[in-house]
């Protein structure tokens, strides 16, 4: 047997001498130090193969094997049906690699599985080792059994303004699909899933979770075979004929994150922080504090102007901000969105001496500068196009569909991603650009390369390659990946980018749904979260300062409005808020993060660990009850003495909600508690209006 064991989980596979191995187990830990051989368990069953066939790492097409298969390619419509042996299997410091050949098809397979705790990473590469082409259908980057006895599938929908949906449905009969057409990671959020085992919440139970390290096309399925248990694989969606293996070449698959937890998921999500934080393309010297942002966006859109720019940065800083970023409409000729997507020179016109005097204006106030951009992109209305008209996807036989009055560069051609490279050197050299915001405002269509095939992988791929240049060059500037707000957040992304924007929509209300969703696969440090305008110009709601400031603060925080347009009691809150994000972002950033559900409408998340932990509890709408109930928190069993701070109750000035004496002094020295009073009976929870957010401090003596 070949077992791996974590903290609390095992995989288990059987090497099986030349036939590939199959598995046994991945899931809470078991011993399998007396397990009996698979075919000493399965007997031959009626109407069946001979010769048995089990899941295998790498379960083939056309051999018997009949569920949903790793890998599905041919060669002009023959060696369809593959027979694998066992080449290798190679023991790693953190897995195994596992080698297979089909010698009759000429094909060679490799699977990679690697341990990290609880948690799993598997990719997997084909090779053509035969003297024609082979026409790759499907590489699945892992394939992984999930047990009989799970009851449902958890997972997000999304469009722009409204990211992360929660869909949770009953596991499938026969079978799950999901598959991303688009071209991008799209605003359902990450390619992943959580898969809920009998009794799963949110703090206990058994969760199985997978997300897909990759920001195009993508597959995730789950299937129930004839044996009654699911598999589930993922991997990216390739295009018809878009994966064609010339003598000798290879397809590498993106990689698979899979976590178990045994706490529910809570204790998934937890495992998908560790990843992704294990993959987040931080310096040597480690994560630098999440700089208070403000971005000219929402206050200014395209009317730039140098001098009220340099009021907005006056304003800023006085505020306490650290980052000024200035988003679209500094390049020139772009006066609104339909055109100079492209030509990545600055407007003389709204800046006469170039973006020097407002960069320099900026960081002489102690902050540092950012600056938005969309290489990707190009309007027809630009320079760029019209010197380079096939530039941009494009299909024979269908328009170039514009989307936002642009098209999408070609990133498969190496003069393109050159060209981009250049332009972006040029701004970070002469400029003193600490930050790029990076945006990508549409869908891939019509997406044909150079060629003429498919180019949804080689734009991606393209992608990838100009961000990790351009680091290498410039290692200390950050970069925030946004696509129309959260259409691209993944976690091939972000090996590359420091940030995700996770929505358009800066509506407090919404943004407690959406911040919530993406928690469940991204770490807070990487969530940008912003304080917007009143009423939300995404949805026309308003919402007061305190309340917008407090859903802002767990994520790395920003504003994004002008303050000349606050009242002098709503800039007070706003100053206030940041302050606070600067005393607390330490804790918000590291260690685990909890989610909950609270009676009456309640939720709640803490941020830290157990000793030093921050809880937030938000109240979205009226309450029905005349008292609040307390809020139990299970994490906290077995804590012992735990003193809890109430810090603040973000909420509307005038007409007070009844308090109590107990929260006067949870405002003061605070309140001791025994950790399985909190976690079992609860803690108890001031009177709140709807929109309104308390936080509390929760720290051991």
């Amino acid at each position: 047997m070949i077992v791996h064991n974590g903290p609390t989980t095992s995989l288990v596979l059987e090497a099986r001498g030349d036939r590939p191995p199959v598995w046994r187990w991945w899931g809470p830990k078991v011993d399998a130090a007396a397990l009996p051989p698979l075919a000493d368990v399965r007997p031959l069953t009626s109407f069946s193969l001979d010769v048995d066939q089990p899941l295998t790492v790498t379960p083939a097409f056309g051999s018997g094997w009949f569920g949903s298969p790793a890998l599905r390619a041919h060669r002009a419509g023959r060696a369809f049906a593959h027979w694998f042996e066992t080449r290798s299997i190679v023991a790693t410091d953190d897995g195994i690699v596992v080698t297979l050949v089909d010698e009759t098809a000429r094909v060679t397979v490799v699977q990679r599985i690697s341990v990290r705790g609880d948690g799993i990473t598997l990719s997997a590469s084909v090779i053509n080792d035969g003297d024609g082409v082979l026409d790759v259908e499907w590489l699945a980057a892992g394939t992984l059994p999930l047990p009989a006895d799970c009851t449902g599938i958890r997972s997000f929908q999304g469009r722009h303004n409204a990211e992360f949906v929660p869909q949770v449905e009953p596991m499938p009969s026969h079978g799950w699909l999901r598959e991303n057409r688009r071209g991008l990671t799209g605003h359902a959020g990450p390619p992943g899933l959580f898969v809920m085992g009998p009794d799963a919440g949110w703090h206990g139970g058994r969760v199985h979770a997978a997300q897909l390290a990759w920001s195009g096309n993508h597959r995730l399925s789950i299937e129930r075979d004839d044996d009654g248990v699911w598999l589930l694989q993922m991997g990216e969606a390739p295009a018809p004929g878009e994966c064609r293996l010339a003598p000798g070449e290879r397809y590498d698959t993106p990689d698979m994150l899979a976590v178990c937890s045994v706490a529910g998921l809570n204790g998934a999500m937890q495992g998908f922080h560790t990843a992704i934080r294990g993959r987040a393309p931080w310096p040597a010297t480690g994560m630098p504090p999440r700089a208070v942002h403000v971005n000219s966006w929402e206050g200014f859109y395209f009317d730039h102007d140098e001098a009220a720019l340099m009021a907005l940065a006056d304003r800023s800083a006085a505020l306490g901000v650290e980052r000024f970023v200035l988003d679209d409409g500094w390049f020139k000729g772009r006066d609104d969105d339909t055109a100079a997507l492209g030509d990545w020179v600055t407007d003389r016109t709204k800046y006469p001496n170039g973006l020097a005097p407002l960069a320099n204006h900026v960081v002489a106030l102690g902050m540092t500068f950012g600056l938005w951009i969309e290489p990707e992109m190009v309007n027809p209305d630009s320079d760029l196009a019209r010197a380079h008209p096939d530039w941009a996807l494009q299909a024979d036989g269908v328009p170039l569909l514009t989307s936002r009055h642009q098209l999408v560069l070609d990133l498969g051609r190496a003069e393109v991603r050159n060209y981009l490279f250049e332009a972006i050197d040029a701004l970070l050299r002469d400029l003193p650009i600490a930050y790029l915001k990076w945006d990508h405002n549409r869908d891939l269509a019509p997406a044909g390369g150079a060629d003429g095939r498919p180019g949804y992988h080689a734009q991606v791929v393209g992608a990838y390659a100009v961000l990790d240049r351009l680091r290498v060059a410039h290692p200390a500037v950050e970069i925030e990946a946004c696509a129309g707000g959260g259409g691209r957040i993944d976690a091939g992304i972000a090996a590359r980018t420091h940030r995700f924007w996770t929505s358009d929509c800066i509506d407090a209300v919404s943004r407690v749904r959406m911040q919530r969703g993406y928690l469940h696969f991204m770490p807070p440090e990487m969530m940008g979260s912003h304080v917007g305008a009143s009423p939300a110009h995404s949805t026309g709601r308003r919402q007061g300062m305190a309340f917008r400031a407090a859903v802002a603060l767990p994520g790395h925080f920003g504003v994004e409005l002008d303050p000349a347009t606050l009242t002098d009691r709503d800039a007070a809150v706003l100053g206030e808020a940041i302050s606070r994000y600067k005393t607390l972002r330490d804790r918000l950033h590291t260690g685990r993060v909890w989610l909950g559900d609270g009676p009456d409408g309640l939720v709640w998340q803490m941020h830290g660990d157990i000793g030093d932990l921050l809880l937030s509890v938000t109240r979205i709408d009226p309450t029905i009850v005349r008292r609040p109930p307390a809020v139990t928190l299970p994490p906290l069993a077995g804590a012992g003495p735990v003193r809890v701070r109430l810090i603040d109750l973000a909420s509307e000035d005038g007409h007070p909600p009844p308090d109590a004496p107990l929260f006067a002094r949870m405002r003061a020295e605070g309140v001791l508690f025994d950790g399985d009073w909190l976690a079992q009976a609860g803690l108890p929870i001031p009177m709140m209006k709807a929109e309104s957010v308390a936080l509390f401090a929760l720290e051991t003596p």
